[in-house]
C-alpha cells in the first residue's frame, strides 16, 4: 500500500514537471513571436521614415516585403499583417511596455483602442487578470476602461466584469491553438479542428446574443439529439421562448445555403413538433445560419401552415434576419482571422 502511495506521489511530481515545462514552452513561443512582430514593425517604420515620399514609399515597401517574406516564410506575412506589425510598433514604441503573458491576438484587439492610456491599461489588466482573447474582447466591447475611470463605485464594476469573464480565462493550450502561432512556426494546421473550433465559438456567441436580447428566450440545449427509429440528428442550439410559447431551433452551416439545408431544417421542425412540443405550445420555429465567406445568409424555416402565426405574432419577438446577419458578421470579425486562415488552406 505504501508503495502505491509513493508511486502515485512520484507520478504527480513528474506530471507537474511536464505540465510546467509545456506551459512555459507555449508562453515562450508566443512571446518570441510578439517580440519578432514588434521588431519587424520597428524596422518598417524606421525604413519608411527615410523614404522621400513616405506614403508612396511605405505602400511599395509593404507590398514588396509581403511578396518576399511570404515566399520564404509562409502565409503569415500578408500586406495587412505587415501593416498590423507597423501599427503595433507605433502603438507600443517602448519595448518594455510589452507583456510576455499576452498573445499577438490580444495585441491585435488592443491596437483597435484609440486611447493610448486605455491601451496600456487593457494590456496590464489582461496580463494581471489572465484574460483570454475572448475575455479581453468582451471587456473592450463593454467599455470596461471607460466605466472604471468614470464610476464612483469601482468595486461593483470590477465585480461584474470578473463574473462575466470567469469562464474565459487564458490557458497555455489556448496559445498553441492560436493559428498565428502555427503561421509563425510555418506548421500545417488541422483544418477540421479549426473549423470545429470556429463553429463552437460562433454558436456560443449566438447563444449569448439571443439571451441578451431580452425577448423571452430561455436556453434549452446545445447539440440537442433528436432520434428516430433509424437515425440520430443533432441540432446546434435549442431555445424556448416563454412569451411566444414555442421552441426555437438553430442550425449553423458553413458554406452556401442549399435546398438540402432548407429541407433538413423543415424536417427538424416537424420532428421537434412531433417529439418535443407540448399540447399547449405553439409550433416550432427553425433558423438556419450560413457563414459563407462571401455572403452571410440567415433564413427562417416557417412551415406553410404556420405563416400567418409567424407574421402576426412571432415577428414581434424574434430577431430579424438583418439583426442575426449583423451579429454573425460581427462575431466572425471579432474572432480574428481564424476564418481567413481556414479559407486560405
Amino acid at each position: 500500500m505504501n508503495d502505491l502511495i509513493q508511486n502515485d506521489d512520484l507520478y504527480l511530481k513528474i506530471k507537474n514537471i511536464l505540465q510546467s515545462a509545456r506551459d512555459n514552452a507555449y508562453r515562450h513561443i508566443n512571446f518570441v513571436m510578439v517580440e519578432a512582430y514588434w521588431n519587424i514593425g520597428k524596422q518598417i517604420v524606421e525604413d519608411e521614415q527615410r523614404g522621400k515620399d513616405r506614403a508612396e514609399y511605405g505602400s511599395y515597401l509593404i507590398k514588396e516585403l509581403s511578396s518576399r517574406l511570404t515566399k520564404d516564410f509562409g502565409k503569415g506575412f500578408t500586406q495587412q499583417n505587415l501593416r498590423n506589425m507597423r501599427q503595433f510598433y507605433n502603438c507600443f514604441p517602448i519595448r518594455s511596455t510589452l507583456c510576455s503573458e499576452l498573445s499577438w491576438s490580444h495585441y491585435r484587439l488592443i491596437m483597435r483602442v484609440d486611447n493610448q492610456q486605455a491601451r496600456l491599461w487593457y494590456t496590464e489588466e489582461s496580463a494581471k487578470a489572465n484574460w483570454s482573447v475572448r475575455a479581453l474582447e468582451r471587456q473592450i466591447g463593454t467599455l470596461y476602461y471607460e466605466r472604471i475611470i468614470s464610476s464612483k463605485e469601482k468595486q461593483s464594476v470590477v465585480a461584474e466584469a470578473t463574473n462575466n469573464t470567469k469562464d474565459l480565462l487564458l490557458t497555455p493550450k489556448d496559445i498553441i491553438k492560436d493559428p498565428y502561432i502555427l503561421e509563425f512556426l510555418d506548421l500545417k494546421q488541422n483544418n477540421a479542428f479549426y473549423e470545429s473550433d470556429l463553429e463552437s465559438a460562433l454558436i456560443e456567441k449566438i447563444q449569448e446574443f439571443l439571451l441578451e436580447l431580452g425577448r423571452g428566450f430561455a436556453f434549452v440545449a446545445r447539440q440537442k439529439r433528436i432520434k428516430t427509429e433509424t437515425s440520430d440528428f443533432y441540432i446546434d442550439l435549442v431555445f424556448y421562448n416563454y412569451i411566444l410559447k414555442c421552441f426555437v431551433i438553430i442550425d449553423l452551416k458553413s458554406g452556401k445555403l442549399t435546398h438540402q439545408d432548407v429541407g433538413q431544417m423543415d424536417m427538424y421542425v416537424r420532428m421537434y413538433n412531433d417529439l418535443e412540443k407540448a399540447e399547449n405550445d405553439n409550433p416550432t420555429i427553425g433558423i438556419i445560419l450560413c457563414t459563407d465567406k462571401d455572403n452571410t445568409v440567415v433564413k427562417y424555416s416557417v412551415l406553410n401552415e404556420n405563416e400567418n402565426l409567424f407574421v402576426s405574432k412571432y415577428q414581434l419577438y424574434l430577431p430579424t434576419e438583418e439583426e442575426l446577419r449583423a451579429e454573425i458578421e460581427r462575431d466572425v470579425l471579432e474572432l480574428g482571422l481564424r476564418r481567413e486562415v481556414i479559407d486560405e488552406n
